[in-house]
């Protein structure tokens, strides 16, 4: 008799192995942060073009300090899919899921993190990286050494 796996013993698996990899990503990026001089960092090869396109789509959006709704409300769900579909064969996987920090000050945590495409951590942090935000990351694990 052939034991046939369902797509629901996947699932599970697939979620854990997913949130290891998010998880691993945003150590990644926290330790990276906090070494270099975040005004330094290159994040893909087209970050001037996911700047200027996430800027002028985004004028007045508050990087240092994100709230869940401008995420992931109705109408900031309108403004981020097209910007994010431009980048569509141009960013590796760039509506993959990742974490990112709400605050830019704090580290990862439950209450600091939301879920996000790749697109949307990139252009948030290249921001925040470009405007200073990222800078008290990088200057308190600078004191602490």
């Amino acid at each position: 008799m052939k034991t046939v796996i369902t797509p629901k013993y996947y699932a599970p698996r697939l979620e854990v192995m997913w949130a290891m990899k998010a998880y691993n990503h945003a150590e990644v990026y926290f330790n990276l942060i906090s070494s270099v001089d975040p005004k330094f960092l290159k994040l893909t090869k087209v970050d001037d073009q996911i700047y200027s396109s996430f800027r002028e789509t985004f004028k007045d959006l508050d990087v240092k300090r994100l709230k869940e709704e401008d995420l992931k409300s109705d109408k900031a769900k309108q403004t981020w899919r097209p910007f994010c579909n431009q980048f569509e064969g141009i960013v590796e996987d760039f509506n993959y899921g990742t974490l990112l920090r709400l605050d830019c000050e704090k580290d990862y945590s439950e209450d600091n993190t939301i879920f996000a495409t790749r697109v949307q951590f990139f252009a948030v942090e290249i921001a925040r990286n470009r405007e200073g935000h990222n800078d008290t990351v990088f200057t308190s694990k600078r004191a602490k050494s």
